[in-house]
């Protein structure tokens, strides 16, 4: 049995044959992918590395990235029947981000060791600042890439009751995340006073890389595969409805892939995993899992007396309570220009109920009233969409906004009006992000 090592030098091999153009290119791929199903790719970095001191430069080995991603990318699809996922797929899409991320993470650490081979200091330090841009741009994956996940596609299999995969995969996220942060603090004091080493920057960018690529690893290998056993294609549709607001890495999707069916969000699921399901599902998940198995969420989010709002479900006394505990005065007024609603937080401005239905006109002081009538004009025509005022009372500092109401077809329904004390907003500054109650 070949050992790792053995099996390092044999990809080193490979990769060095694929850049020199030797050999039966259809039996590297075949002899790479048998390979890589026996090393991740996160161990790829130092291998490539181990070639950068043999004299290959950092922009062949980008090159040599882009055919074995390719390779990778066939062993995948060979393995989990990737093949059959259509251009536009959200799990196309994210198999796709992660070539970008797979390349970019890759390149750290040997574009680290050419700012450290070359001599001319003015054009080291134009390149270190072109790496610092490229470590920033990581930072891109956590708003994109991985919030995607986060924030849309992990509730539907945690719906089905796996959720020790998603806070696993959520934390890993985070740290590498501060890892990069940390880079980039490291890129700065070399820039600006010399306190970092090329040596010290240089392991710090293996460190990233290799971290980032296990993160790959894991979602190649675990997340996409049960993704694409378990949901099915309603659900995609309500990801892909949704992950537009977010944004990619990198990459600009298809748009091929429309099924003409509904979407259907976590809380609509209902589906046990079944036992073939179950026995589809990667081996790496199952450990994961352990004996425990899993419980399905049941928790029926739609209660008796709701009724359906845009993005979600609400009650009488919900929204009553919504409105009441918001820390902004609310009050609005309809198309017809008078008061419907106003909000019982502490207020600013005095309200009562005697102005409910009362015209708006006759609300304000007679010196204040043309300049309402103006900005209730202006939105009902749609030539304005704010307006926005403040005022300095004492020690107070009051925000005024003032918003059209609109239905989803631009119908205009009324205006809001928004007021709120900011001076402790104004005064803040720096960070805060621990929570201190009951401390002194």
């Amino acid at each position: 049995m070949m050992s790792d090592e053995d099996k390092k030098e044999k990809i080193k091999d490979l990769l060095r044959s694929i850049h020199e153009g030797e050999g039966d290119v259809e039996k590297m791929r075949s002899e790479f992918k048998d390979l890589l199903n026996s090393i991740s790719p996160q161990e790829i970095p130092s291998l490539e590395q181990e070639l950068v001191k043999e004299g290959v430069t950092p922009d062949e080995i980008a090159e040599m990235c882009d055919v074995h991603l390719d390779i990778f990318r066939e062993s995948v699809e060979d393995e989990y029947g990737l093949e059959d996922v259509p251009e536009g797929h959200p799990l196309n899409t994210l198999y796709k981000e992660n070539e970008e991320i797979t390349r970019d993470a890759e390149m750290l650490p040997l574009t680290v060791r050419s700012i450290m081979e070359e001599d001319d200091p003015e054009k080291r330090d134009e390149k270190l600042e072109e790496f610092k841009e490229k470590v920033s741009d990581l930072l891109k994956i956590d708003r994109t890439h991985y919030t995607r996940q986060e924030m849309i596609i992990f509730p539907h299999i945690e719906k089905r009751g796996i959720e020790a995969v998603p806070r696993v995969l959520w934390r890993k996220h985070d740290e590498n995340m501060g890892k990069v942060k940390k880079l980039l603090g490291m890129i700065s004091k070399g820039v600006e006073d010399g306190e970092v080493s090329f040596d010290e920057l240089e392991e710090k960018s293996r460190d990233v890389s290799r971290s980032i690529l296990d993160m790959v690893f894991r979602e190649n290998n675990i997340l996409y595969p049960t993704l694409k056993e378990l949901l099915s294609e309603e659900e995609w549709v309500a990801v892909l409805e949704q992950e537009t607001d977010l944004g990619y890495y990198k990459i600009e999707p298809e748009k091929d892939w429309d099924p003409e069916v509904e979407p259907k969000f976590p809380y609509q699921v209902e589906k046990e995993i079944s036992e073939t399901e179950l026995s589809e599902l990667p081996d790496q998940l199952k450990d994961v899992i352990g004996e425990k198995g899993f419980e399905r969420d049941t928790y029926d989010v739609r209660k008796e007396g709701d009724f359906e709002v845009e993005t979600g479900f609400l009650d009488k006394e919900e929204v009553n309570s919504i409105l009441r505990t918001l820390p902004v005065d609310i009050t609005f007024i309809d198309e017809n220009n008078r008061v419907r609603y106003y909000s019982e937080t502490e207020r600013i401005f005095p309200r009562s109920r005697s102005i409910i239905g009362r015209p708006v006109k006759f609300c304000h002081p007679p010196g204040s009233v043309d300049k309402v009538k103006e900005i209730l004009k202006k939105f009902k025509s749609g030539e304005e969409d704010e307006a926005e005022f403040w005022i300095q009372g004492g020690e107070a500092f009051i925000h005024i906004r003032y918003f059209p109401v609109r239905k989803e077809n631009g119908d205009y329904l009324g205006a809001i009006e928004m007021v709120q004390e900011v001076s402790e907003i104004r005064d803040l500054e720096g960070q805060k992000r621990i929570l201190d109650w009951g401390e002194d």
